[in-house]
């Protein structure tokens, strides 16, 4: 690390004011800072300084989603050869998936790292580091089938109006990667139906190696399942008790299936395991609240427990494990519900803001089964009412203490 440090003090006089390459200082900056912590300070006001800063902030939440992302990519590979028949070693397995989503990653960055670079050398301004996690948090949540320029629309969709509109990082009302996720489903719904996902079988794993079952060539373009939530949403069923959730083959899918995440679903969501690894990580460095994270949890359950009692259909008495274990309410409690900028500030609001996402959410799957996954609604609907959360909050704290102020003047007047 001295020979990078060495070499960026040495390049560093050219990107400065007066350099020749004095344009670009906005990214050379970003890469430094990328690199090593900034070692600039504060010249006027107060301020609290730690050695870590937004940027190592974002990379523990990076190293926080790798569990759900890789084993995400291993269930891409799995539900693919699942579809087709073919026996394939972890590996392979494994690599298919990585092949799949590594063009939706790099589509994502570019187009959202190239918007925050022309932005902060435009207005002269540091770049932001907020887009290192949306930018895999995007891929993430998405089919494996979504078209690429479809991604890259929709990221620079995010990027534009739900970021930089508001003024860049820290300013943006709702979650950039879930933004993202919105447009596509009102503008492209038959990709973003919420009750399906696409398990890529189109082409063959490395070169000169059809995909085989059963001795024969596969020449499957594609293959639609529904999710085992889109399943019970559109079965119309009269009983939970007679339903029994199967995956892409028609296979019955056990409770530890779905845990682990052996299930049709967007890369990140499909793990709770995994999910809960990150969550670990998240509440053992405070970088997540874990207030939030539980809120989201006993929230869900209040809804569920509610629509158990006046159960008339299968999903509407669906156990609570099936809830938490199935779709994005796991994913979406421990990452998107916890975003630092537009999720509640007050210790209390916490408590609220992620109560009313998980209520919400289950509300939206029991009700709306033309939409079953209602946890992308839910978190933005309360993105809108986290300020106004915790306005009423501080307002009702103030007005507790001037309270207790006039109480013991009062009480000093009397003696």
């Amino acid at each position: 690390m001295k020979v990078i440090r060495k070499y960026i003090e040495k390049i560093k006089p050219h990107f400065e004011k007066g350099g020749k390459f004095q344009a670009f200082h906005s990214v050379f900056e970003a890469f430094e800072t990328f690199l090593f912590v900034p070692d600039t300070t504060s010249r006027s006001g107060v301020h609290i300084h730690d050695a870590r800063d937004s940027k190592r902030t974002m990379s523990i939440v990076i190293l926080a989603l790798i569990p759900a992302l890789l084993f995400g990519m291993y269930n891409i590979g799995y539900q693919h050869f699942l579809v087709i028949g073919a026996k394939a070693g972890f590996l392979e397995t494994f690599f298919y998936g990585l092949l799949s989503m590594l063009p939706q990653i790099i589509v994502a960055y570019v187009v959202g790292l190239g918007i925050e670079f022309a932005s902060a050398q435009y207005k002269k301004e540091e770049v932001a580091e907020g887009f290192l996690v949306s930018g895999i948090l995007i891929p993430m949540i998405l089919p494996v089938d979504t078209p690429l320029w479809m991604i890259a629309v929709a990221t620079a969709f995010s990027v534009i109006f739900a970021k930089e509109v508001f003024g860049g990082t820290g300013y943006n009302i709702f979650n950039v990667a879930l933004m993202a996720r919105a447009f596509l489903f009102f503008a492209y719904p038959s990709k973003m139906s919420g009750d399906k996902v696409w398990i890529r079988t189109q082409g063959s794993f490395g070169a000169g190696n059809p995909e085989m079952a059963n001795g024969v060539a596969q020449t499957v373009d594609g293959f639609t399942g529904a999710t085992p939530l889109g399943q019970i949403a559109t079965t119309g069923a009269d009983s939970f008790v007679s339903f029994s959730f199967t995956n892409a083959v028609g296979q019955p899918l056990s409770l530890s299936d779905m845990f682990w995440g052996f299930i049709p679903g967007s890369a990140g969501e499909v793990s709770t395991f995994a999910i809960l690894l990150g969550a670990f990580i998240l509440i053992v460095t405070g970088v997540g609240s874990w207030k939030t994270i539980l809120s989201v949890f006993i929230g869900g359950v209040v809804a569920i427990v509610s629509v158990n009692l006046f159960a008339s259909n299968a999903i509407m008495e669906m156990p609570m494990e099936y809830h938490f274990l199935l779709g994005g309410f796991a994913f979406g409690a421990v990452f998107m519900a916890t975003d630092p900028v537009t999720s509640a500030r007050t210790e209390k609001g916490k408590w609220i803001y992620g109560f009313l996402i998980g209520l919400i959410a289950i509300t939206i799957r029991v009700f709306n089964p033309g939409y079953p996954e209602g946890m992308m609604l839910s978190i933005l609907l309360m993105n809108a009412f986290a300020p106004l959360i915790d306005f009423y909050v501080v307002d009702a704290n103030i007005k507790r203490r001037m309270k207790r102020v006039a109480v013991k003047n009062r009480k000093g007047v009397e003696k």
